[in-house]
């Protein structure tokens, strides 16, 4: 997952309880000199009953100049009236109060929160948890921006956009980084001219949360932690379905994790829900269009990251879950019509995976030591989702385009744990993959700062069955992307994410893998600063029509934010330069959280949704 440090778990206050309800106190950050390519301030972060708002700029032609301060923030007694309804000023829309059923069960959902499973571990305490940029923003409506370092470049014209997750309403009690809302940050871009909009995936779960006031479904990641958390906030879910506050079969997911254009559509995506396609209209604002089955086709779920080959339109998927069959295998044809399900039968327990690898001829998946955990959930209070040491992981080879499971061949590769892939391709008799292999993987849910990704590449030789493995830097790196053009084919450069640690990114890595064994492959980097974080890369093809272009000929893109001085900033380098020098830099005009997988979008494919 995206998804996923000690570096924001900062010392702040113990807990207080209010009324049946939790205090939360977001601690401040301090305050030095900002950079001087970064002086205006942003907008002021004002706190309503339940939601984290931001002034919005009152006029689209241009960022104005407000200063910043940092809220403390305290949520209400769950039974404090309230008008019914409420103006939510950074979208002019109505934001519904609680109703008294709502309220009645607030109460009860404050009971559990302050009494059954109180937030104990930093890793589900949003008083850590949503501190520094991680702390959630209301939605921008189409906003100017000023390009304060260069040009850009006019091959960026369309727009970069990125997912993550953002709390449509501040957590009453255990909340993990996973469990945001999904909200998109687009940069619109044309003619050296940009744009940026934050808006909510309006997913069944927002939309039914916003209505009513309040949230209504638990947690995923961080409200079943123990026998009685499950036991209490199900009979909770349960009473709010039996009371028509929502129903689970239109969608329980968050659609907060990535981004994916197939078949002349863009769709949102988290693990936990069908896909929902979104648009940009032509002044730069982001709609949510509905969730999508394909005809009926795609049940329940799909991977967060599919892998769309360019040359033939294709979009190859998943989907995995408790309940045999535990791994489903499935694509998509050129005009984005689902094709029949693969069922893996041979995937024997359920397992956590969030990637998978694509080649020409294959189709790559990792069974990890990361899985269903219901015994640690049941007897030790842990996470339905917990590591087993024990097993030894393994990688499963299926044709590319295979009807059944029948040439399924699994490959154990002991110590290899694979959350992201970064591309794979054929050899001869071999395939090769690059990929993160995540080290004391039991942290992966709990201390995300104890995390070393170590990026390998891996080889399977599919008449032997011996698998070889070559680390290729020993950073702590991870989110790596190519040029999207090398999907599924030998690539030579890989830009990867610097983890300060994980999940901050202090910058970025441009790796050539074509070397020799065991030898550092960093041939570019470039750090944003002392306290500027970035996210994901993304690379952008100078000519992305042209097939006789060098493979790193384009652009690394990603946003960046500056903690010293509360702003946010896209950057634009230039991939082919040996320190990644930076062409372009955008000032905007509010600070953009960090979150998970983003995309770029070309202005014809933008036309065409």
């Amino acid at each position: 997952m995206d998804a996923s440090s000690s570096s924001f778990l900062s010392a702040i206050q113990t807990s207080k309880l209010l009324t049946g309800t939790m205090a939360m106190t977001i601690p401040k950050s301090s305050v030095t000199t900002p950079p001087s390519f970064l002086s205006r301030h942003l907008p002021s972060l004002n706190v309503s009953s339940v939601r984290i708002e931001e002034n919005p700029q009152q006029s689209t032609t241009g960022p104005t100049t407000t200063r910043t301060s940092r809220p403390t923030t305290t949520l209400p007694a769950a039974t404090k009236p309230a008008p019914s309804t409420r103006r939510s000023r950074a979208n002019d829309r109505r934001v519904a109060e609680p109703n008294q059923p709502t309220m009645v069960f607030n109460v009860l959902e404050g009971v559990i929160n302050n009494f059954i499973d109180p937030p104990l571990r930093q890793s589900v305490d949003p008083r850590y948890v949503l501190s520094d940029n991680f702390a959630p923003v209301d939605e921008l409506p189409p906003t100017e921006c000023e390009v304060i370092h260069g040009s850009l470049p006019s091959c960026l014209d369309g727009a970069y956009i990125r997912n993550g997750p953002n709390p449509q309403y501040l957590p009453r009690g255990p909340y993990h980084l996973f469990d945001g809302d999904g909200m998109l940050h687009s940069i619109r871009i044309s003619q050296g001219k940009a744009t940026l909009c934050s808006r909510y995936v309006k997913t069944y779960k927002y939309t039914m949360e916003r209505d009513a006031g309040a949230p209504l479904l638990p947690n995923v990641f961080s409200g079943f932690n123990g026998l009685a958390a499950s036991a209490a906030r199900g009979a909770l879910s349960a009473a709010r379905i039996l009371a028509g506050q929502f129903n689970p079969v239109n969608g329980i997911g968050l659609a907060n994790t990535s981004l994916a254009y197939f078949g002349n559509r863009l769709y949102a995506i988290g693990e936990s829900d069908l896909p929902y396609a979104v648009r940009l209209t032509s002044n730069g604002d982001i709609e949510t269009v509905g969730r999508h089955d394909f005809d009926g086709k795609l049940m329940m779920s799909m991977t967060a990251h599919p892998k769309v080959d360019l040359e033939t339109g294709e979009a190859f998927a998943f989907r995995y879950g408790p309940v045999p069959p535990f791994l489903t295998y499935f694509h998509f044809d050129g005009n984005g019509i689902k094709q029949p399900d693969v069922p893996i039968f041979s995937m024997t327990r359920p397992s956590f995976i969030h990637d998978f690898g694509i080649s020409s001829k294959y189709a790559i998946f990792a069974d990890i030591q990361i899985g269903m955990n219901p015994m640690e959930m049941i007897f030790g209070g842990g996470s339905p989702v917990g590591a087993d040491p024990a097993k030894v992981p393994r990688l499963g080879i299926i044709p590319r385009y295979a009807k059944d499971e029948s040439e399924m061949k699994w490959f154990d590769v002991p110590g290899f744990n694979l959350i992201h892939a970064i591309n794979a391709w054929d050899e001869e008799d071999a395939i090769v993959m690059l990929a993160p292999n995540i080290l004391s993987v039991e942290h992966t849910l709990e201390r995300m700062d104890l995390i070393h990704a170590l990026v390998e590449k891996v080889r399977i030789d599919l008449k032997t069955g011996i698998v070889t493995r070559n680390p290729v830097s020993a950073r702590n790196l991870d989110f790596g992307v190519i040029n999207p053009a090398y999907l599924g084919k030998k690539n030579r450069f890989v830009y990867a994410a610097i983890g300060d640690p994980m999940p901050k990114i202090s910058g970025v890595v441009k790796l050539d893998v074509s070397g020799g064994e065991r030898q550092e492959c960093t041939v570019a980097s470039r750090l944003y600063g002392p306290r500027c974080y970035g996210g994901e890369p993304f690379f952008v093809a100078r000519e992305p029509e042209n097939p006789e272009v060098e493979e790193d000929d384009g652009y690394v893109v990603s946003y960046v934010h500056d903690e010293i001085a509360g702003e946010s900033k896209f950057l634009v380098m230039d991939a082919k330069s040996p320190e990644l020098d930076i062409v372009a830099a955008v000032k905007l005009p509010r600070r953009v959280p960090y979150g998970f997988h983003g995309l770029f979008v070309k202005e014809s494919d933008l036309k065409n949704l």
